[in-house]
């Protein structure tokens, strides 16, 4: 079967036949309907490659990652995929991980109609490029302004005031921050959240320290505050598996989590309501940050006039478990 037999069934032209198939506002809707009967009729499947020759597109939207562990990544790739879908759209991934952005396989204009950046670190050299190919581009929870690209990201400052200010209408005043590696603006933005909410309240950091986002290195730092002995009454810990690794050493020592200390958390990684106990956190938006960032990148597809360049979306604090009323000696 092909597109003049599809005519010949619908009585209408191959010219009709042509631009129901690729999607033309122009076509009555008496007339695609008769086509799309067709089509049934006859099992006709019309070549996506000789469809994309036709309309100079791939139909292929390109996302580049670094790594896939961590739940936020895997919630904002599930609803890009679907939305993607939902617009005749196939996503393909890169992953990124420690190799130079800059010869991603992706990043060709006959390979991808467009390309989401999510999380990137490399980023700059990513931006001069695409811009440099002329291939539409967005980015996801991004580390730096580019004013003339479109980007989503998450207000980590406004996370990381909820997460301490919680912590202070508990009656905390001796709270440590442990962050991640301080090359994510992620870090510095909740860190500076922190500070803010301390300020507010006349009180000074108890302490701070970084690690990477792992179990292990929230479980090092601490054991080493343990060895120091000097413990806060909480931990805001920016990243959810920081926080395992605090609650986790801090079981080890007999320090009971909340009863002795408490921990907050940031992402609502997957696990983070499953263990014992449950972590209080700080939720990203990641389906509605998935889910602009979709739009944004087919409006720049179809050149339509694009929003400011950056939107920010307001995080959620999730009060489980992990955080109670200070202890009062």
């Amino acid at each position: 079967m092909n597109i003049h037999d599809v005519a010949k069934k619908s009585g209408l032209s191959v010219v009709t036949v042509s631009r129901v198939l690729n999607h033309s506002p122009s076509v009555r809707e008496s007339n695609r309907q008769k086509v799309l009967k067709a089509m049934e009729e006859l099992n006709y499947q019309p070549n996506s490659a000789a469809r994309s020759l036709v309309r100079g597109k791939t139909g292929v939207i390109g996302m580049s990652i670094n790594n896939f562990n961590d739940s936020f990544y895997d919630r904002v790739i599930r609803v890009v995929n679907r939305k993607l879908t939902e617009q005749g759209y196939f996503l393909a991934l890169s992953i990124a991980e420690n190799e130079d952005e800059g010869d991603n396989f992706l990043f060709q204009k006959d390979r991808v109609d467009g390309i989401i950046l999510l999380s990137p670190l490399e980023e700059e050299a990513s931006v001069e490029e695409l811009k440099r190919k002329n291939i539409p581009f967005v980015l996801l929870d991004n580390q730096f302004q580019h004013e003339d690209v479109p980007s989503v990201v998450v207000d980590n400052y406004q996370g990381g005031y909820e997460a301490t200010k919680h912590l202070i209408n508990l009656g905390h005043t001796q709270i440590a921050f442990i962050g991640g590696p301080s090359v994510f603006l992620s870090v510095a933005e909740r860190k500076r959240g922190y500070s803010q909410a301390l300020e507010e309240a006349g009180l000074t950091s108890f302490g701070t320290d970084s690690c990477g986002f792992t179990v292990s290195g929230g479980y090092e730092v601490a054991k080493r505050w343990v060895r120091e002995d000097k413990l806060p009454t909480a931990f805001f810990c920016g990243d959810d598996f920081i926080a395992l690794g605090v609650v986790q050493a801090l079981r080890d020592e007999g320090i009971r989590v909340p009863h002795d200390l408490s921990v907050v958390g940031f992402d609502d990684q997957q696990f983070a309501g499953e263990f014992y106990p449950r972590l209080t956190t700080v939720r990203q938006p990641e389906a509605q940050m998935g889910s602009i960032g979709v739009d944004l990148l087919m409006q720049l597809i179809h050149g339509e006039v694009m929003p400011p360049a950056v939107t920010k979306l307001a995080p959620q604090l999730l009060v489980r478990e992990s955080s109670a009323n200070v202890r009062l000696t």
